[in-house]
């Protein structure tokens, strides 16, 4: 047995299959399950994904941009199976044609927009 099938077997009882089905592109709501001290809250963070790098594994990780008044911008990265991802929600549907979207980091205001597409039911 080589190494990738070892890690496959122990790792696939942790993977989650509750998500919903995104690519870069979207705009998604993830509620993060956030600890503070005893204490534990959920904190939606609401953006564009710009990037989403592997499924079938536990290491699978995407990034959500998210711009404050057209000119801060906020990246976060998360663990695609991590139990710290209480729900996630796929708000709009985007019409891209490239798996990374690192422009987005240079644009702003009108220039930052993508297409929607049009026959995305929720």
């Amino acid at each position: 047995m080589n190494k990738g099938a070892i890690l496959a077997s122990v790792g696939a009882e942790y993977l989650r299959t509750d998500l919903p089905e995104f690519k870069a592109g979207d705009t998604v709501k993830v509620y993060q399950i956030i600890k503070e001290g005893d204490k534990q809250r959920t904190q939606i963070f609401e953006g564009l994904v710009i990037s989403k790098k592997g499924s079938k594994t536990t290491d699978a990780s995407f990034i959500v941009r998210k711009t404050y008044n057209g000119q801060i911008a906020v990246e976060k990265v998360y663990p695609l199976h991590s139990p710290l991802i209480e729900k996630m929600e796929v708000i709009k549907r985007g019409r891209v044609r490239r798996a990374k979207l690192y422009y987005m980091r240079d644009r702003f205001g009108k220039k930052a927009r993508i297409q929607e597409l049009k026959d995305f039911k929720k």
